[in-house]
């Protein structure tokens, strides 16, 4: 009787805060990701770097070796100074000296990775100016796209998912939930052929030095706004008609950007994705919500009896007024 009795209790315990409960698994499970991908991260590319290391000390001594008459510290000096400014795109290379990073293509390629938060990094403002308007351009630019994308993909989801979706079931009588997994799958595997696969294909063939993973790999990284920035396009040696590539980069990652949201937000449409999602939010308490209409309800009900209140007192402040005055009329006739 004692243990059916705690059990009972226990399951409505844990019933009551179910949500609290797969928040917790949800935290927990998030945190053994990170370290799931820390691990392999490691384990695979910490042998690589340690391969390249080992190149470049025995690059570095063969170098002195046959220069003498240069020191390690200038040398080091020298390779500091190179790193600085390849940090800030400028390279010292003859391959790469006719590149300039701030013309008007180039310009433009950063500000929309600066404006949809990509950030590959390898330009940035040089001078203490553009480092400030840069602050200043993202503040405002950053939620002004947010607003621009929100509108767009609201727009094309309605026309692309939430019509097609709603003639399929009523035309053809299939279920909803069904005909919208089916939407929300070839919606998802043409926006990956045409946003990925195929631009990967066309990368590969204008890049010398990337094959179709790599190439993929930077579909990837930049449409998921991740931007990592070990590939960036159009920073080859004599690429050809690079300002029109730069352009067309930057019509290509909006585009791309905007039809990954619009994917995504036909996934959170499905019925089932949303139960799943609020598995985890916290659930609003109805005695809550009763109190404050309560509450909203009283509040308005007295503002509405003082209001009536002080018409009736002002009522009577001029009923005597009136009162007076009509039995002075009377009096007087009488008076005559």
């Amino acid at each position: 009787m004692l243990q059916s009795l705690a059990g009972s209790s226990c399951v409505r315990l844990v019933e009551r805060h179910r949500s609290a409960w797969c928040f917790g698994f949800l935290v927990l499970g998030y945190l053994l990701y990170l370290v799931f991908g820390a691990v392999v991260f490691s384990s695979v590319e910490l042998p690589y770097e340690d391969l390249l290391r080992q190149e470049l000390r025995k690059l570095k001594r063969r170098f002195l070796e046959e220069h003498e008459c240069l020191s390690e510290q200038q040398l080091e000096q020298f390779l500091g100074r190179v790193l600085e400014a390849s940090n800030y795109g400028v390279s010292v290379l003859s391959n790469a000296s006719g590149n300039w990073n701030w013309d008007f293509t180039s310009a433009l390629f950063f500000a929309s990775t600066v404006l949809s938060t990509t950030g590959y990094g390898h330009t940035v403002p040089l001078s203490d100016g553009g480092k400030a308007f840069c602050i200043i351009y993202s503040v405002i630019g950053i939620p002004f796209t947010l607003l621009f994308l929100t509108a767009v993909v609201q727009r094309i989801t309605v026309h692309v998912t939430r019509r097609p979706v709603l003639y399929f079931h009523i035309r053809w009588g299939f279920s909803k939930q069904v005909v919208a997994i089916v939407h929300a799958v070839l919606l998802g595997f043409v926006t990956v052929s045409c946003f990925f696969f195929i631009p990967a294909a066309v990368f590969s063939v204008l890049e010398d030095d990337w094959n179709f993973l790599e190439s993929f790999y930077f579909c990837f990284i930049s449409l998921s706004t991740i931007g990592l920035g070990d590939y960036v396009p159009g920073e080859g040696y004599n690429q050809k008609f690079r300002e029109l590539y730069k352009i067309g980069i930057t019509c290509y990652l909006l585009l791309g950007l905007i039809a990954m949201l619009v994917v995504l937000e036909t996934f959170c449409e499905l019925h089932e994705l949303k139960k799943f999602r609020k598995m985890f939010y916290v659930k609003k308490d109805k005695d809550e919500d009763q109190v404050h209409i309560i509450e909203h309800d009283q509040l308005s009900f007295s503002s509405i009896t003082d209001q009536a209140a002080g018409m009736k007192e002002d009522q009577k402040q001029n009923e005597p007024f009136v009162a007076t005055q009509s039995s002075a009329c009377a009096d007087g006739p009488a008076n005559h």
